[in-house]
């Protein structure tokens, strides 16, 4: 069986080196080094983590959109908080479901925000968040010294969160009643935990894009836009 190996030379010549190192390493017990281990770089470990995180953003967000929006999980009593979670985080890969009329991604966001939809929003939300954020690590659930970022699409999924910030704040329905609720005001004090998790979700991707823009030496494309009038910019679908 014959196979190609992507990426430069000095890529390739470093996953030699780094396999017959294993190789030729002593065994130490527990402390041994495991083979993907040896095929990581730092920026993959980097990366490793940043994904970790961000997907530890998620899983939050979509508890307490859940927990402040009680009403959208009853619009399918047969599924749970957990159901839910297992549904959209239990494997890697594309998220397809029939009831979002498999759409993905931002399409998907987009039906959390359509009159017509009367469906569970979160789950519509989630979904297509999800698998943007996916898409802007090209399907990867961990990180390889051959493995490539494109640093247009983290980019662009940090310039959609803020977009997507900004219509849960504003965008209401018929009736003037915003579509999902986020933030609250108690009292005087604003409870502002929403946005501090797309904060950081929007720094980690802002960040990633930068890291591969100083490995790659590539660039990218910044847009300046008003939010109020802002579409989502591809990431990849």
């Amino acid at each position: 069986m014959s196979f190609r190996m992507r990426g430069s030379t000095a890529e390739i010549s470093t996953m030699i080196v780094a396999i017959v190192t294993l190789l030729v390493l002593p065994s130490c017990g527990p402390r041994s080094y495991r083979l993907k281990n040896i095929l990581k770089s730092g920026i993959d470990l980097v990366a490793d983590a940043h994904l970790q995180e961000v997907n530890s953003l998620l899983r939050t967000l979509t508890i307490k959109l859940y927990r402040r929006n009680p009403t959208e999980l009853k619009k399918a009593p047969e599924h749970s908080i957990e159901a839910r979670l297992a549904q959209i985080f239990g494997k890697p890969g594309e998220l397809r479901f029939a009831e979002l009329e498999y759409k993905q991604g931002i399409e998907t966001m987009l039906l959390s925000f359509d009159e017509r939809y009367h469906g569970d929003r979160v789950f519509a939300l989630m979904v297509g968040m999800v698998g943007m954020i996916r898409k802007s690590y090209n399907d990867h659930t961990e990180f390889f010294i051959l493995d490539t970022l494109d640093q247009q699409k983290l980019y662009n999924s940090a310039r959609n969160i803020e977009i997507l910030v900004w219509r849960l704040s504003n965008k209401r329905d018929n009736q003037g009643r915003l579509f999902l609720l986020t933030n609250e005001a108690e009292g005087q004090i604003n409870n502002l935990s929403f946005e501090r998790i797309f904060g950081k979700m929007i720094a980690i991707q802002d960040m990633m894009a930068r890291i591969t823009v100083d490995k790659t030496n590539r660039t990218i494309s910044y847009v300046v836009h008003k939010l109020a009038t802002a579409t989502f910019l591809p990431v990849g679908f």
